[in-house]
């Protein structure tokens, strides 16, 4: 069988055409915005209840309970502060600081169950809002302000999931809490975030879902009490949250000068045990 043999013009503009062709298909790819990176492993999706099979951290307390400071945060401007149970336990005298050198004497209630403790003072400061049944979701930000190492200062974290918090020491116990990978911090702030524990951890819309209760600084990592355990705490010492309390909108762009009003106008302030029973 035989086919017609093409002119030689035919076969110049067939390949004309498909380097043109090919040139075409190479430029729209190369203009072509690079693909999105794959999303983080559950980010986004809502967080799980607590569960005996989530990892575990083990924390070490102190035997014996020593004076120390942290951070507290008003939930009724009658005088009712929340703080994280390891900064007051066993305080025979705790003061919430109102000014350099000045500060209120505190009665504490300590949660049973949890790393809470509920503080009541004579006269109090505007309350932060607290979120009751929100839905936390992997992957979401919270603001940390308070003292870390004595001086004001804060933190920005991520939230990664649930752990089982082991204590071993003075107050054994196993509780669930969330755990937080933290992406920021004041400038010139080093080291430990010691101090911090007791501050709120706020959500973009300045609500508190969780109260900050331990850090693992090699891991990178900030415990929060959960929304619930801190309801649970407040039904024990039967207090609630002050109803029409407002939050201030937090950025990662604004964190800083949100967590420096919200401790000149002492919602966040600092707690020190005078002396231990």
């Amino acid at each position: 069988m035989h086919f017609p043999r093409l002119s030689d013009w035919l076969v110049y503009v067939a390949i004309i055409v498909a380097v043109v062709v090919v040139a075409i298909a190479r430029r729209e790819r190369s203009d072509a915005p690079p693909p999105p990176p794959p999303p983080a492993a559950g980010e986004g999706l809502p967080l799980g209840p607590a569960s005996p099979f989530d990892p575990s951290v083990i924390v070490e307390a102190p035997a014996t309970p020593e004076p120390g400071s942290g951070t507290a945060f008003s939930i009724d401007e009658r005088g009712v502060w929340i703080t994280a149970r390891h900064v007051v336990d066993g305080c025979k005298r705790a003061a919430v600081v109102v000014a350099d050198g000045q500060g209120v004497a505190a009665e504490v209630r300590i949660d049973p169950h949890g790393e809470v403790a509920v503080l009541t003072t004579e006269g109090g400061a505007a309350p932060l809002p607290v979120a009751v049944g929100r839905t936390l979701r992997r992957g979401e930000r919270a603001y940390h302000p308070g003292f870390p190492q004595g001086k004001p200062g804060e933190a920005t974290s991520r939230l990664i999931g649930r752990e089982n918090m082991v204590i071993r020491g003075h107050g054994e116990r196993t509780e669930s809490v969330l755990v937080w990978a933290e992406t920021g911090r004041t400038d010139q702030l080093r080291g430990s975030l010691a101090g911090l524990s007791g501050a709120p951890a706020l959500d973009d819309a300045g609500r508190v879902i969780g109260v900050t209760v331990a850090e693992s600084p090699r891991r990178g990592r900030i415990y929060t009490t959960s929304p619930e355990t801190l309801i649970r705490a407040l039904k024990s010492a039967n207090e609630r949250p002050q109803p029409g309390a407002v939050g201030e909108s937090v950025t990662t762009t604004n964190y800083g000068i949100v967590s420096d009003s919200l401790r000149r106008d002492l919602r966040v302030a600092r707690v020190i045990c005078l002396d231990t029973a």
